[in-house]
């Protein structure tokens, strides 16, 4: 009886999330478990040198792991525009930062070749473990160009393929992500090997 009552407080649990729009169990699974230190967000972060004011666009924001982060570095005159296609999460961003008091940051349903945002108006994108879910790369980079300002980078952060992406493909070599933004019309301008279980690669638009 117990262990039927157990397996029946279970699955009530599981469908309270399932009810509540999986934003729950998406967390889980963008969250993972320690991911604070494999990922060493700070560090990523200090990494970026954002200066205060920027104007930054966090592509693939999903839950905000990094978007508050990047609000955090940008300062109250900058903005970071959330993007994602998962309507549910940018609805449940723009909650979390109203309940937080994160006025600069703001969400952005995308279409999956189109962040949609304003032309000339970012300083840096910022993409973590999304490179691999994009379609036609080197379109959709072609034309995250045209977001740039002057001297604007794209900062990507990507897993590496090993044996547990051989399973659940989502990673991409390093050297495949520096070709595909070389075809795009970037350059790189540095990367980073520090971190255990993800590339770190920064790149800028040729002149």
């Amino acid at each position: 009886m117990k262990g039927r009552t157990a397996r029946t407080s279970a699955l009530l649990t599981a469908l309270t999330l399932l009810l509540a729009g999986c934003v729950g169990l998406k967390r889980c699974a963008y969250e993972g478990i320690g991911r604070d230190r494999w990922q060493q967000p700070e560090r990523v972060i200090a990494a970026l040198s954002l200066e205060r004011g920027a104007q930054v666009a966090d592509i693939g924001s999903g839950t905000g792991y990094f978007t508050f982060r990047l609000a955090d570095a940008a300062g109250p005159d900058g903005r970071v525009y959330a993007v994602d296609i998962d309507e549910q999460l940018v609805e449940h961003l723009a909650e979390r930062a109203r309940d937080e008091g994160y006025p600069t940051v703001e969400s952005v349903l995308a279409a999956p070749d189109d962040p949609r945002l304003e032309p000339g108006s970012i300083d840096l994108v910022f993409t973590c473990n999304t490179f691999h879910h994009i379609e036609d790369r080197i379109a959709y980079f072609a034309r995250v160009r045209t977001l740039l300002r002057p001297g604007g980078r794209v900062a990507i952060v990507e897993g590496r393929p090993g044996w547990f992406q051989r399973v659940f493909p989502h990673a991409t070599d390093p050297d495949e992500i520096q070709r595909d933004m070389e075809a795009a019309g970037y350059r790189l301008l540095d990367s980073h090997d520090w971190l255990s279980q993800q590339s770190f690669q920064v790149f800028t638009a040729n002149e």
